[in-house]
């Protein structure tokens, strides 16, 4: 990272006062393993370094066949998750007991046996032997304690309420009741076929997420961390609030790679928050900053989170289709937030940091900017054609090679050996979350649930699109509460999202919606993990902290209501003009937003032109040129009487 000290003076917050890896183990379930340091440490870097170069090879040579890639997947999963995540509080965390060895074992069996055994099962034409049902009861039973270790115990109780359903449909309520099926036909669909456990979510684990996050893992070894903080210092340091713009650029680009608002939050908060604070922040606002614009990188193209895999997979569609619709999203929700830091800045007087304390921009690009070449390639690869899988392997390639333009960002073997350990550890809470989810899933292609759940909530909101909006909004952020991103998308897209689309609107906008708000539910009190991270660096009150964040990420909970109705914005039904006009009017819709939730714009703004604000905001958001000429009159509005107010202060 910059040198703090050198960047904003000797009275900075040290860094190193503060605990970062305590508070990432506080609120990112995924960074509570254990680290033994005999060897048994050793074993477990090796088993991880396996699995990483199992999934090189099978992305250069080709993939196995999906049962078998899938099986030898998740035989790496769990074996590596009870070696590593400790069975709970009281477990030892500098050694693995016995019982963890044991489970590791039977993980090993159960999923093994599917790649043995996947044949014979075939040629048994659905009629699985006693053995065939041990090992899927066994494995269902390891993924969900597996699951519950990586992340919390609500998505396994949630799976385990599905199957439960499965047994006693016939004695649920009338809307969603069905025939119930046997313990015999609920194993075998849940576990020795494609529609469970092994099911879409784990193949897209499988391939193109274990890459991506690879690929992160990796060029972060060549310091691009670092190099992103510093370029962001070059372009935003110096001006009005600049270190809050510095924490939304970087944490931004970071996040597009990470995936993880937490961990995203802990990488460039470390820097950022000490140095928003240091030139006049609040603390609150410091977390929260950092907070959004960290979760924002799961929306932002061109890598965005493992559920944008996800969503290109359930939909059928290239994920180039699906970075591309998210774009206009992803900028309205970024604009929104730099505008308000802007605001916040003007406000409180801040002005940006010394140019010559700052890192220059040109030589910077000389001196390192060959290490955003990779991901410049992952753009190249995407457009013209290339499956993400490949793109990934490539980028990967790319940046083993970029990585020797200097002698200070060389991938040594220490290093790659660290990003291939790092890669396959970060990928084993979305690969047990797919796994587990996969239940879920069996639960609606055996029971029909999607359909039932659809016309429920349509039902409940009156056929009225705005209500089931609403409604399915709620059970995003609220399953978000207690599942990672990954798990609720899939889980609402699954149950929720049918519900959008039998109203008529389009399948992007209906999976992006559960996204923004799947992902939403990391801002959200009581249980914002990204904003309680950012609190807890800033050292400042998670509620307070969340509740702020919640204001600066107003946009990203109005844009998805707005590309419901206006789907243009997610490039459906594309037309030219209207693209153009929607954008605009949009970006310019966010601009009246921030002066709503900050209170400011050349001088403080009165509530009454801050609830005048927000229907602006509103008007211009909406499609119509009514609306957008509403808008734009309340904007002018604003703007002389603002203009008239900054003058008679100055004069004053």
């Amino acid at each position: 990272m910059p040198d703090l000290e050198k960047v904003v003076g000797a009275d900075a917050e040290p860094v190193s006062a503060i605990d970062v890896e305590a508070i990432k183990k506080q609120y990112d379930s995924e960074s509570r393993f254990r680290s033994p340091h005999d060897w048994t440490g050793i074993m477990i870097n090796v088993l991880a370094v396996a699995m990483s170069c199992f999934h090189l090879y099978t992305a250069a040579n080709g993939l196995l066949m999906e049962m078998w890639q899938r099986s030898i997947h998740l035989c790496f999963v769990l074996v590596l998750v009870f070696l590593l995540y400790p069975m709970g509080k009281k477990a030892p965390n500098d050694r693995i007991p016995w019982y963890d060895y044991v489970l590791a074992i039977l993980g090993a069996f159960a999923t093994l046996y599917m790649v043995f055994q996947f044949h014979a099962m075939l040629d048994r034409a659905g009629m699985p032997s006693v053995l065939d049902l041990s090992v899927g009861c066994l494995g269902i039973l390891l993924v969900l304690e597996a699951t519950r270790r990586v992340s919390n115990p609500v998505l396994p109780i949630i799976a385990i309420f599905f199957l439960f359903y499965c047994y006693f449909g016939r004695y649920m309520p009338a809307l969603f009741q069905h025939r119930g099926y046997n313990f015999y036909r609920i194993i075998n669909h849940m576990y020795l076929g494609t529609e469970g456990v092994f099911g879409t979510p784990l193949s897209v684990s499988a391939t193109f997420v274990f890459m991506f996050v690879l690929f992160g893992t990796i060029i972060e070894q060549t310091g691009l961390g670092k190099y992103i903080i510093d370029l962001s210092m070059a372009l935003a340091g110096w001006s009005a609030g600049g270190p809050a713009k510095v924490a939304v650029v970087s944490s931004g680009i970071m996040g597009t790679i990470s995936g993880s608002s937490v961990a995203n939050v802990c990488t460039t908060g470390m820097f950022t928050i000490p140095l928003m604070k240091s030139v006049g922040y609040q603390p609150h606002f410091a977390g929260a900053v950092e907070a959004v614009a960290s979760t924002g990188g799961q929306i932002m193209p061109p890598v965005m989170g493992a559920a944008a895999f996800i969503m290109a997979q359930t939909m059928g569609v290239p994920y180039l289709d699906v970075a591309l619709a998210a774009v206009v999203p992803a900028l309205l929700y970024y604009i929104a937030v730099i505008v308000q830091v802007h605001f916040e800045a003007t406000r409180l007087g801040l002005v940006g940091l010394p140019r010559d304390r700052l890192p220059k921009l040109k030589a910077l690009i000389l001196e390192k900017g060959h290490l955003l070449l990779p991901l410049a390639g992952i753009i190249y690869f995407l457009v013209t054609g290339y499956t993400p899988l490949k793109a990934a392997y490539y980028g990967i390639l790319l940046t083993i090679v970029t990585s020797y333009v200097k002698r200070d960002t060389w991938l040594t073997p220490a290093k790659l050996w660290e990003g291939l350990v790092s890669g396959a550890r970060s990928s084993l809470g979305v690969a047990c979350a797919c796994a587990t989810v996969g239940v879920v899933i069996g639960t609606a292609t055996l029971t029909g649930l999607g359909l039932k759940l659809a016309h429920a909530i349509v039902t409940l909101a009156g056929g009225s699109l705005l209500l089931t909006l609403f409604f399915t909004m709620f059970a995003s952020i609220l399953l978000g509460m207690g599942l990672p991103t990954t798990a609720n998308f899939i889980v609402t897209s699954t149950m929720a999202a049918p519900a959008l689309i039998q109203l008529g609107i389009p399948d992007m906008a209906a999976y992006m919606f559960v996204l923004y708000f799947g992902i939403a539910a990391d801002l959200t009190p009581p249980v914002a993990l990204a904003a309680y991270a950012g609190a807890g660096i800033a050292g400042s009150d998670p509620i307070k902290t969340g509740i702020t964040a919640c204001k600066l990420a107003l946009a990203g909970f109005l844009v998805p209501y707005i590309y419901a109705y206006n789907p243009i914005l997610v490039l459906e039904n594309f037309e030219a003009f209207e693209f153009t006009q929607a954008a605009i009017t949009a970006i310019i819709g966010v601009f009246l937003l921030g002066m709503a939730t900050i209170g400011f714009f050349k001088a403080q703004v009165n509530w009454l032109f801050r609830v005048l604000a927000l229907g602006g905001a509103l008007g211009l958001m909406i499609p119509g040129w009514k609306s957008d000429l509403a808008g734009l009159v309340i904007l002018a509005l604003i703007w002389y009487f603002q203009t008239e107010k900054e003058k008679k202060a100055i004069l004053a």
